[in-house]
Parts: structure tokens; C-alpha cells; sequence
């Protein structure tokens, strides 16, 4: 309990989001438990980002979007393998599919939180998909979009939000 409750403070403290292991992880093997909260617990939430419930993220530079999936979500999806885009001059639409990550162990769609016309697509994830676990916010990165609709970022959640999204979604 005084691990967790450690665990819970200096990730809070350092902007990071938490996920407590479950009441059957406590009640079961210990090290299974730290594992989980190791491996899983936390989560970098960047501040300046906007994110979607599910899991997106978006960083706004003028009328572009960059988009990309959460440290959260790359930490759930495992080794990611594959990486399915867009290309440049198509249309993503707020809320629909525009691509697939394949992993270890599921492969995902993945949606877009804006809408508007893809101006780049990371071509470096076809050769390197794990960017996407280890640098997502940034070499993982994996639209960017002219905003059709620049409000649309306002209906997204700021750090703090996702902060508390994740909380109430960790497994």
C-alpha cells in the first residue's frame, strides 16, 4: 500500500499519469503486480497537447496539426511492428479511421481527433514503427494536418484531462 501510495505522488508530481494495479494484482503474486505497475504505470502526458478519448494526440503549430498516438496508448499496444498511413493530399475526418498500428499483440485502428488534409505523412515509421513506442511525441509522430476546422481542438482534452482519462482507463 505505501508503494503504491509512493508510486501515486512522484508520478503526480511529475506529470505523469498513473495506473494502480488492480485489487486482484495486490491480492496475487507481488511481483507480478510491480510489473504491471512498472511497465504500465506510467505514462508521459505532455503539457501543450490536446488529446482525444481515444488515445490521439495533437499538437497545433498555426493552421497544422500534428498528430499522433499517446504514450499511454503505445505503452498498451506493446512492440509496435507496422504502420499503416495516409498519404499526403488525402482527407482525414474528426473521429474516423485514417490508419492501423499493428503490434506484438493487437493490431488498432487509429482516428483522427481533426479534420482536415493530410500534408505529410512519416514515411521514417514504415522502416522504424517502434518510433511509436519510444519517441511518441516526437520521432513517432505520424500525420500532419492543414485544419479544416481549427475550433475542432477545443472539443480535445488538455494534459490535465487526459491525466485523469487514463486514471479511470488503466487496466
Amino acid at each position: 500500500m505505501a508503494l503504491r501510495q509512493l508510486a501515486a505522488t512522484a508520478a503526480q508530481r511529475t506529470g505523469l499519469c498513473w495506473a494502480s494495479p488492480t485489487a486482484s494484482q495486490v491480492g496475487s503474486n507481488v511481483s507480478i503486480a510491480l510489473r504491471t505497475v512498472f511497465a504500465r504505470g506510467f505514462a508521459t502526458v505532455e503539457q501543450g497537447y490536446s488529446y482525444a478519448g481515444s488515445h490521439e494526440w495533437v499538437k497545433v503549430d498555426g493552421d497544422t496539426a500534428t498528430i499522433g498516438i499517446s504514450d499511454f496508448a503505445q505503452a498498451e499496444l506493446g512492440d509496435i511492428v507496422y504502420v499503416e498511413l495516409p498519404e499526403a493530399g488525402s482527407e482525414v475526418e474528426k473521429g474516423n479511421n485514417f490508419g492501423v498500428v499493428e503490434s506484438v499483440k493487437a493490431a488498432s485502428d487509429v482516428y483522427s481527433p481533426v479534420s482536415g488534409e493530410v500534408l505529410e505523412s512519416n514515411q521514417a515509421l514504415a522502416d522504424e514503427p517502434g518510433k511509436v513506442n519510444s519517441e511518441p511525441f516526437s520521432g513517432g509522430w505520424m500525420l500532419k494536418v492543414k485544419l479544416t476546422d481549427p475550433s475542432q481542438v477545443d472539443s480535445l482534452m488538455d494534459a490535465s484531462a487526459y491525466e485523469k482519462h487514463c486514471e479511470e482507463n488503466a487496466h
